[in-house]
């Protein structure tokens, strides 16, 4: 990303979000960028909450209501309406196939793209049969390989609701995502210990290797998107693109989108650019056996990449 500034708005780009916590810590640290980039003031941006479905409704699995598209939907009311100019969001909560008149124009760098269990150092630590709260098939599907014995039970709700469930001893543990975790400033200590606001004293959060526990597509990366034809917007945007991330981003989807998956497929890929090859990694739970497959080739062709796996999946 470039440091040259140049002209501010002449008015305040409106940034739309969503309410949650994660969203806004996302939004302020996409405001802060955009600013840096272009050496602007603090009012050049303007920050816009707008409620979503998904953030009102959290008692049933996202498959049941609508899928992806209830955390996304309002967001692009408001950017067709013009009551927006770009927004911001989580690209492991955005549906595979997005409407044509909207584009991804730029993303952040990856944060870290691990999740952490929450409430033991290991699976092998968790009483026999243990109750596991979690709303992700993808994270259901790998912790039914690791621990047969477990029950998974529905958990939905930001981080400090999930925290305070599995405190009041709900569940015996969940799952987060390390980056959503280090967004809102949760931090851990030597020992393994979550420390932040409303966490038990001496919770454990451990990070979970790829190896383990294959991320979400799409997990840890912040993708900012606008009106497909806005060309005010999109080069101002284009200035905060990561490139590695975007590549990465495109071949997850792409497998995704070619497996014919969404929100309610138990399907994990993680793809990374060593060099001038990229490396995507996936395992799909959509048939008896986990099928799981990894191919590396020149990082130019992510959509290509994404569906020569989701193939190798397929076949088996």
């Amino acid at each position: 990303m470039s440091n040259s500034s140049t002209s501010a708005p002449s008015r305040p780009l409106r940034l739309g979000t969503r309410g949650s916590p994660l969203a806004l810590a996302q939004a302020h640290m996409t405001a802060a960028a955009l600013r840096a980039a272009h050496g602007w003031s603090e009012d050049a941006i303007e920050i816009v909450t707008v409620k979503t479905s998904g953030d009102r409704i959290q008692d049933r699995p996202l498959a049941d209501i609508g899928g992806k598209a209830l955390w996304t939907k309002e967001l692009d009311r408001a950017l067709t309406a013009g009551e927006i100019d770009f927004a911001v969001h989580s690209m492991k909560d955005v549906e595979t196939i997005r409407p044509d008149a909207f584009r991804i124009a730029a993303m952040l760098p990856r944060a870290d793209v691990r999740d952490r269990l929450i409430g033991a150092e290991t699976f092998d630590d968790l009483p026999a049969h243990p109750l596991i709260g979690t709303s992700s098939p993808r994270r259901a599907a790998q912790v039914k390989r690791l621990r047969p014995d477990a029950t998974i039970t529905l958990f939905r709700g930001n981080v400090a609701t999930r925290l305070a469930k599995l405190a009041a001893g709900e569940v015996h543990a969940t799952l987060l995502a390390a980056a959503g975790l280090e967004r809102l400033k949760f931090t851990v200590r030597a020992n393994g210990t979550l420390v932040g606001e409303g966490v038990p004293p001496g919770l454990l959060a451990v990070r979970l290797e790829p190896e383990v526990m294959l991320p979400a597509v799409g997990q840890a990366a912040v993708g900012i998107e606008v009106r497909e034809r806005d060309d005010r917007i999109v080069p101002i945007l284009e200035k905060l693109n990561h490139v590695n991330t975007h590549l990465c981003v495109r071949a997850e989807r792409a497998l995704l989108r070619a497996m014919g998956g969404g929100c309610a497929s138990p399907i994990a890929a993680y793809a990374e650019v060593l060099g001038h090859q990229m490396r995507l990694r996936a395992i799909s739970f959509l048939t008896a056996s986990p099928q799981r497959a990894e191919v590396k080739q020149p990082a130019q062709s992510p959509e290509q990449l994404g569906e020569q796996v989701a193939m190798l999946l397929k076949v088996g």
